[in-house]
């Protein structure tokens, strides 16, 4: 029978005609190895099929190399994104992921956060909305002396490096699109009080309006709560006033798909009788009919890029704020067209 030895790291350096050591930089990334050295250690490592033992390098090195995401109940589409990204930026850094949910409002949150550093050993943490911007996580993970980054804070952004994207602008850019297609009664359905990311994308709508000179209604702004019953419930409410939008923007695109469900019982037709957009450019967007024009978050560079950040936290590198400014886009598809004009007589 044949027993297939795995290599050994003296393996590769004999191979490769370096030391230990030289190897060991090389496996974990590390500065100030000729591209040349590099190489060579590369290419033994590739004919070895090596892999490192991770307890090994951690006890050889006093980490982890692992990174945690923390993030607190967003849409599992959002997660994936995020995950995805960072796993695109940490594998070659020869990082793993913890990824951990966490409720923000949780009276035990801060037992927890510290139990996970402590138990699980991370080098590094990432936080997503809404707890980007829960400051009693941010000063525990202060005080631990924890590296860590943060995706969209709208909060003390000076606490920490951070990667944002232009919600405001882009809700403003929308808001503008629909009113340019003749819309002047729009509907707009805010997101989770508790996600601050989501009021600025109220703060972009409001601002179309001021700047196109048109009322802010009370009557035609509905809270909802990020989902698709809180989107049909905010739907109701929108189209059974008496003069009711002929546009509804939604916080994000589960509640615009909760409008649409709503629009299609009432028999409302879209785009022809109600425009419907919503933000984020979920998979439910174009799962829809019509489908859903949105906004594109750049989600997987958003992570891509904090995860950057934090790995340079990790190398003892200075960060410099502010951090990095991803611009989301408007993605226009089947749920928005231009006013139609309702003739006389006929029912809106």
């Amino acid at each position: 029978m044949n027993i297939v030895t795995k290599a050994t790291i003296d393996d590769v350096a004999a191979l490769a005609g370096v030391s230990m050591k030289t190897v060991s930089r090389v496996v974990n990334n590390e500065p100030n190895v000729r591209p040349a050295t590099r190489e060579k250690v590369e290419a033994a490592i590739r004919e070895l099929s090596y892999r490192p033992n991770q307890s090994a390098r951690s006890l050889a090195g006093n980490r982890s190399y692992l990174l945690g995401l923390i993030y607190g109940h967003p849409s599992a589409h959002y997660v994936l994104d995020i995950q995805e990204g960072v796993l695109e930026i940490c594998r070659p850094q020869r990082y793993e992921l913890l990824v951990h949910p966490a409720i923000h409002r949780d009276p035990n949150l801060i037992d927890e956060v510290t139990d996970l550093i402590l138990e699980k050993r991370v080098d590094g943490v990432m936080l997503t909305p809404p707890l980007s911007d829960n400051m009693a996580v941010i000063t525990l993970l202060k005080k631990m002396n924890i590296p860590f980054v943060r995706v969209a804070p709208t909060e003390n952004k000076s606490a920490s490096p951070y990667v944002e994207t232009n919600d405001e602008e882009a809700s403003y850019d929308m808001t503008c699109q629909l009113i340019t297609q003749g819309h002047t009664r729009i509907g707009f359905i805010c997101g989770h009080p508790d996600h601050r990311a989501m009021s600025l994308r109220y703060e972009g709508y409001k601002a179309a309006l001021i700047e196109n000179e048109l009322p802010l209604l009370p009557d035609l702004v509905a809270q909802g709560e990020n989902s698709f019953e809180s989107g049909e419930m905010c739907a109701k409410q929108l189209l059974g006033l008496p003069d009711r939008p002929t546009a509804i923007f939604a916080a994000n695109d589960d509640m615009a798909a909760g409008v649409m469900m709503v629009a299609h019982q009432m028999g409302v037709k879209i785009p022809a009788q109600l425009s419907v957009a919503g933000f984020d450019d979920t998979p439910v967007a174009h799962q829809i009919w019509p489908s859903l024009t949105t906004i594109r978050q750049p989600i997987r560079q958003m992570a891509k890029k904090a995860t950057d950040l934090l790995l340079k936290q990790l190398k003892g590198k200075d960060i410099q704020l502010p951090a990095s400014m991803l611009n989301s886009s408007i993605i226009v598809r089947e749920s928005t067209g231009p006013l139609v004009a309702v003739k006389p007589g006929k029912p809106k």
